[in-house]
């Protein structure tokens, strides 16, 4: 830690020389180290721990996994959009230069909505979706997680200044309904709450279920902020391009955190997402669009995925969208309750790090897009993505098939 200091210190004061110099490199010193020595605000205890990196490197010290726990596409992107970037990079050489209130979260969520809200001052307060009971062997479905009424209005108070929600939602894969989003719509415009939907799987969308944007509602739109991304829309998750839509009351508040902040993005890969909408609304509708040919592609992926976890004993839960599907592990809780671990830590996070290092397949907790208070009920899921390759889909029956063959007697 010296030696580095002293090298911040000496760029700072220049060279040693005389009594004077030395007494600045020890004020330097001094000043570095108290300042280490500073806690950290309190809105940022316990987000310091990121379970994404934890399960990432599990997985990458393994020799042989198929990763089928981050939400990636492991084949190519449409070719459109390839061709508009690498316009985009080589055209106009232009493109390269400048261009404590409570939120209240429903789960499962993206894990990163609760350090989002905590970072920036506000209380998260957690409302859960529920499953409805099924009959035994009848399959489970994303739509028989609900909200129950009561509890949700409950959640809004004077204090509540807005509401985040997550329409195709991940984990899930739940498509709110029409009656869904009216409830939440109706709640946001009687105690003045603002919206923010974030609709990035809005086109993965299965089994004619439709997804209905809640800004789409009347009285909704001047109080509701929707996100979209380019990276699920267009399957390019690594080109970080996005895009907010609201009314300018929201959006001029929305422009001056991002500007303060992230600033930008990449020039080229905002050209190329802006010209492959263009090519989009040419197709829009038709079998050719690319927002038809997408869902209907990983709605195979889906049921494959389903088929060949229903054969090694899992219970999936089937999604109306998204990137994933959740699977009930009750029966391996029941049959191996004393997997390696923490005797405090989740049992789904033990049962994927076993999984990981003895089967060779990856997947996510579903624990960890809960509340801290509420992971416990809900430590018997696991999340798969099934937007993969069917060599990968392949690769997964194959390490699933192993599995079952170990299992019988």
């Amino acid at each position: 830690m010296f030696r580095n200091t002293t090298a911040i210190c000496l760029h700072l004061v220049g060279p040693l020389r005389g009594k004077k110099s030395g007494a600045s490199l020890t004020r330097c010193l001094h000043q570095t180290l108290t300042m280490a020595k500073r806690l950290q605000a309190r809105r940022l205890d316990g987000i310091d721990h990121n379970p994404w990196v934890e399960f990432v490197q599990l997985a990458s010290e393994e020799a042989d996994v198929v990763n089928l726990g981050q939400g990636f596409p492991d084949f190519s992107p449409p070719e459109f959009a390839v061709e508009a970037f690498q316009h985009a990079v080589s055209g106009d050489f232009m493109l390269n230069q400048y261009t404590k209130a409570f939120v209240i979260i429903i789960e499962p969520f993206f894990d990163c909505y609760e350090p989002m809200t905590l970072m920036a001052g506000g209380r998260p307060v957690f409302v859960s979706l529920k499953p409805s009971p099924t009959q035994k062997g009848e399959p489970d479905s994303s739509s028989n997680w609900q909200l129950d009424p009561t509890e949700l209005a409950s959640k809004f108070t004077s204090r509540t200044k807005a509401f985040i929600l997550n329409t195709p939602n991940n984990p899930l894969g739940k498509v709110f309904s029409k009656e869904e989003l009216e409830l939440v719509a109706s709640l946001c415009q009687q105690h003045d709450v603002v919206c923010i939907s974030d609709e990035v799987y809005q086109w993965m969308v299965f089994d004619g279920f439709q997804h209905i944007s809640i800004a789409s509602l009347p009285g909704m739109w001047e109080r509701t902020l929707t996100i979209g991304s380019a990276g699920k829309t267009f399957s390019v998750t690594g080109w970080k391009v996005g895009w907010v839509l609201g009314p300018d009351s929201l959006m001029k508040h929305l422009r001056t955190v991002h500007q303060n902040s992230v600033y930008h993005c990449a020039t080229q890969g905002q050209a190329a997402v802006a010209q492959s909408f263009e090519r989009e609304q040419l197709h829009f509708g038709r079998p050719s669009s690319y927002f038809v040919q997408l869902p209907q592609y990983i709605q195979r992926c889906r049921d494959h995925m389903i088929q060949s976890l229903q054969s090694m004993g899992f219970r999936p839960v089937t999604p109306q969208g998204s990137y994933f599907l959740i699977t009930d592990i009750s029966d391996f809780k029941n049959k191996m309750p004393d997997l390696p671990g923490a005797a405090d830590e989740p049992y789904d996070r033990r049962f994927v790090k076993w999984m990981i290092k003895n089967k060779g397949l990856v997947a996510i907790p579903m624990s960890i897009f809960f509340s801290l208070p509420h992971q416990k009920f809900f430590d018997h899921y696991i999340r798969f993505c099934f937007v993969k390759d069917e060599s990968t889909l392949r690769a997964m029956d194959q390490k699933l098939q192993k599995w079952k063959a170990e299992l019988t007697p």
